[in-house]
């Protein structure tokens, strides 16, 4: 299990790699349309920003975050949406700033939480590993959304690890949103790394099995990609669901991508 100090690192290399990608864009690219409908180039990093700054309050003002949640609340159910419009709005060079002085700080008051103490989210409660874990999914993720817009290729690296690990760790929480019971029994996730070894998760003797790629687990834990369109294999009734309905963030699960959806 990799420690907080490594993934804070995993995670700023993972948003480097997402801000060497849009940095040098003209501004109409910013405004050139991602897979997730209404959302722009802009609108993904004004997401990152805002979400990165959600976790600050968490992590640095958690005593605050009550107050937080009941004035998003009061905005209406579509807050997410409008906080991206908002941020979208800025100039190129505003909003990138941002984004990049709300991640410095996050990983500084991430780093100052104490051992053992649980961080308030949206989602259940969470470590401050969790949280960076967290962070680092959901700009994995929102890149993803970036570079299908743009059709820039990704090299898939070692830090995927912390997205499946924290995709399988999610996986009782996926069926909680969607109410329903999670099965019973723990599944067997075995997933081809980039450097060609195995990561595995769950029990070796597990009845039920997921087999394929990190990255395509990874599209499909994040709602990127139709498990349609990946070499994820399922064995077992409940596994074959659980690809229906994983997700790896908090929020509504949302319709998903269709099959042959990516860009």
């Amino acid at each position: 299990m990799a420690d907080l100090g490594v993934i804070l690192g995993d995670l700023a290399a993972e948003s480097q790699t997402i801000d060497d990608v849009v940095a040098g864009l003209p501004a109409e690219e910013w405004a050139r349309p991602t897979p997730a409908q209404g959302w722009t180039v802009a609108h993904q990093i004004a997401h990152l920003a805002w979400t990165d700054g959600k976790a600050l309050i968490s992590a640095a003002h958690p005593e605050q975050w009550q107050a937080e949640v009941e004035s998003l609340l009061s905005v209406g159910e579509n807050y997410v949406d409008l906080a991206a419009e908002e941020g979208a709005a800025r100039p190129k060079d505003e909003l990138l700033e941002k984004w990049r002085t709300g991640r410095r700080e996050l990983a500084e008051a991430l780093a100052a939480v104490p051992d053992g103490q649980k961080l308030p989210w949206y989602g259940p409660p969470m470590s401050a590993a969790s949280m960076a874990t967290a962070r680092m999914m959901e700009t994995w993720a929102h890149g993803q959304d970036v570079v299908d817009a743009l059709g820039v290729t990704r090299e898939p690296t070692a830090r995927l690890w912390h997205i499946a690990r924290f995709g399988t760790r999610t996986r009782d929480f996926a069926y909680k949103l969607n109410s329903l019971a999670p099965p019973t029994a723990e599944f067997r996730v075995e997933l081809a790394a980039p450097d060609g070894t195995t990561w595995a998760f769950g029990p070796e003797d597990a009845e039920q099995r997921l087999t394929g790629s990190a990255v395509d687990f990874c599209l499909v834990i994040t709602r990127r990609r139709h498990h349609a369109d990946t070499d994820l294999v399922a064995t077992g009734a409940d596994v074959e669901e659980w690809l229906g309905i994983a997700q790896a963030f908090a929020g509504p699960p949302g319709e998903g991508r269709k099959p042959g959806q990516f860009a």
